[in-house]
């Protein structure tokens, strides 16, 4: 059995770890509460677009557009994809990372000729360990998720879509449903369905059409390549709040643990106390006895030669 000072050293160590893990909780809960303010805050725009988008069709129903699957009904080729995985730098955040990667495997499984475009050093060092080839990385995007990070990858994707090499692309993310958890989604940023963006609520015809220049194709054209990177940068800072998120959870789950740990630490501190002073009280006590027995019998020598 450990004596009291290795169990008091244990103790120490425990209490710095539940230091680390505190501040790692604290730091998480504020890196969450920007991103989410940040992203309120480019909200306003998207969602402009995505009714200006709606009032194009209003306008012209049967437009068509590189972005959307034809009017017609029929569906694009299903050659090659891209796929943006959105992984985070670092681990210590729970399932968040693998439930992503899983993802990502289950659409490989599905269609093996799909090049990955991967955020976040953890996806990356992933696929290189498991040897899946990766097409391009992102750097630090998944610490610092910005808009213009966001256009970048969505120029790379956008451009590979207009030079016909793609047919489809996905992001893979985390959306974050609740304070209490996170989910893995995949979802088809290109082509849209044209319903996406029909409203279910009866609104008002369009009687006097606008004018569109040069064409209401090309500004469809080029308000979707807005649209796709607003979706990328909410799902830049979404995954970034679940990544957070995940390592509140796994932070407060550690401190919970260090509590209980030093319970029992002290439980079993306070044992070995009490049984180290139990055996000082002994040996005092069966010393104090030997002397006695030893006066007793000196005593009994004398009485025996006078």
């Amino acid at each position: 059995m450990a004596n009291t000072k290795e169990i008091k050293s244990r103790m120490n160590s425990v209490r710095d770890i539940q230091k680390i893990t505190n501040a790692m909780y604290l730091i998480a809960s504020t890196k969450m509460r920007k991103a989410k303010n940040e992203l309120d805050k480019t909200r306003p725009y998207f969602g402009a677009l995505q009714g200006e988008i709606k009032r194009i069709f209003r306008t012209a129903g049967n437009v068509e557009s590189k972005y959307f699957y034809p009017a017609d009904g029929s569906r694009t080729l299903d050659h090659t994809y891209a796929c943006l995985v959105i992984t985070a730098d670092k681990g210590l955040a729970g399932a968040y990372n693998q439930n992503a990667i899983k993802r990502a495997e289950r659409l490989l499984s599905e269609h093996p000729d799909t090049k990955l475009f991967v955020v976040g050093e953890y996806g990356r060092q992933y696929f290189r360990k498991h040897h899946i080839p990766v097409e391009r990385s992102f750097l630090y995007t998944a610490q610092n998720p910005t808009i213009s990070r966001a256009r970048e990858i969505s120029s790379i994707l956008l451009d590979l879509f207009d030079r016909n090499e793609v047919d489809k692309i996905f992001v893979i993310y985390t959306d974050l449903k609740s304070s209490l958890e996170g989910e893995a989604k995949s979802t088809r940023i290109l082509p849209f369905h044209r319903q996406q963006f029909v409203s279910n609520v009866e609104e008002k015809a369009v009687k006097s059409p606008f004018e569109f220049f040069p064409s209401i194709g090309s500004v469809l054209d080029n308000v979707m390549q807005s649209y796709v990177t607003g979706f990328i940068y909410s799902a830049l800072v979404d995954s970034f709040c679940s990544e957070q998120n995940a390592r509140m959870a796994a932070m407060n789950s550690a401190n919970q643990n260090a509590e209980k740990i030093l319970n029992e630490l002290s439980v079993r501190y306070n044992q070995v106390r009490q049984a180290a002073i139990t055996q000082e009280i002994t040996e005092v006590s069966s010393g104090a006895k030997a002397q006695r027995k030893k006066r007793l019998k000196r005593q009994l020598e004398e009485v025996e030669v006078s």
